[in-house]
C-alpha cells in the first residue's frame, strides 16, 4: 500500500517537470484528463479538479486561445460544450509523457534484469486487474 503513492508521486512530479513552462499545473491536469475523457464538459472536468466551474471555464478560455483544446457546443444542449485536445495538446503530453518514461526507465536501470523482469510481469498482471472500471474509480 505504500508503495503505489510513492511510485505515482514521482510519476506525476516527472510528467509536471515535461510541462511547458507556460502551463500551470491545473492546465496539465486538464489536458490529461481530456485525454482519457475525450468530449467531457466544463462541469466534469471541474469536479475532476476541484475547482469553481467558473475558474475551469477561465482555465479552459486559456487552453483553447493557445490551440491545445477544441470546444463544441453540443447539438442538443448549445449551453454545454464538448472539449478534446487539439493535435498540438496530444503532441505536448506525448513528448512530456515520453520524457517522463526515459527517466523512469533510467531509474529502473539501477534494478538488475531479474528484479527489471519481475517489476515487468507484475505491472502487466496489476494492469489486467485493476484497468476495468477505471472511470468509475477516477470519479470515487
Amino acid at each position: 500500500m505504500t508503495t503505489v503513492p510513492a511510485v505515482m508521486s514521482v510519476f506525476r512530479a516527472e510528467m509536471r517537470a515535461g510541462r511547458p513552462a507556460e502551463l500551470s499545473v491545473p492546465q496539465f491536469r486538464t489536458l490529461i484528463y481530456l485525454q482519457r475523457h475525450p468530449g467531457a464538459t466544463l462541469s466534469g472536468v471541474a469536479e475532476h479538479l476541484g475547482l469553481a466551474l467558473s475558474t475551469v471555464s477561465k482555465l479552459v478560455d486559456g487552453l483553447f486561445k493557445r490551440d491545445f483544446v477544441t470546444r463544441e457546443t453540443s447539438a442538443e444542449d448549445r449551453r454545454r460544450a464538448r472539449l478534446a485536445l487539439t493535435r498540438h495538446g496530444e503532441a505536448m503530453l506525448e513528448g512530456a509523457r515520453a520524457g517522463a518514461q526515459a527517466r523512469l526507465a533510467e531509474r529502473l536501470s539501477a534494478l538488475s534484469l531479474a528484479e527489471q523482469e519481475a517489476v515487468l510481469i507484475a505491472m502487466r498482471a496489476l494492469y489486467r486487474v485493476f484497468d476495468r472500471g477505471t472511470d468509475e474509480q477516477e470519479q470515487a
